[in-house]
């Protein structure tokens, strides 16, 4: 049987995330941030003084990745790093009140291109792809955790 990137649920997300990270990119650009920035920001909106260690479970990344996100993040003033009172070897992260003030403007673009995106498609089967990708990304979660390819084991 020959492989067919038409019939690949692989190789048809990936184009599809491509798709929805160069409308993002470009509706975030002007508001000073990125797509590579972005996921770290929207798990830090909904609570932060978070770990490092903590963003990396959350957002499914490697520790490189997340470390070079972070210094991007400082560096651009969204975040500061303060040492753990109760944990010196800890550092958490929080944000600062610029990237608090970005919050309604992003989301709101996100949510724009969320429904461009879906806009073909009726209520009930924008909740059943929803549904249906939560679900591919759980799989893939348990069965890398099971193979120790989740790098937490």
């Amino acid at each position: 049987m020959r492989f067919s990137k038409d019939d690949s649920a692989g190789f048809l997300v990936n184009h599809l995330a491509r798709l929805f990270a160069r409308d993002l990119q470009a509706r975030i650009k002007p508001l000073g941030l990125s797509t590579g920035t972005f996921p770290a920001l929207l798990v830090l909106w909904e609570g932060d003084g978070l770990t490092q260690r903590e963003l990396i479970d959350r957002l499914d990344v490697e520790q490189p990745t997340m470390t070079h996100t972070l210094a991007r993040m400082e560096r651009d003033g969204l975040i500061r790093r303060d040492q753990d009172p109760a944990d010196g070897r800890v550092r958490r992260i929080w944000l600062t009140e610029s990237a608090r003030a970005l919050e309604a403007p992003a989301t709101a673009a996100a949510a724009q291109v969320n429904t461009s995106a879906l806009e073909q498609l009726s209520p009930e089967e924008r909740a059943a792809f929803l549904a249906l990708i939560r679900k591919v990304i759980l799989g893939l979660q348990a069965e890398a955790a099971a193979s120790g390819r989740d790098g937490k084991t």
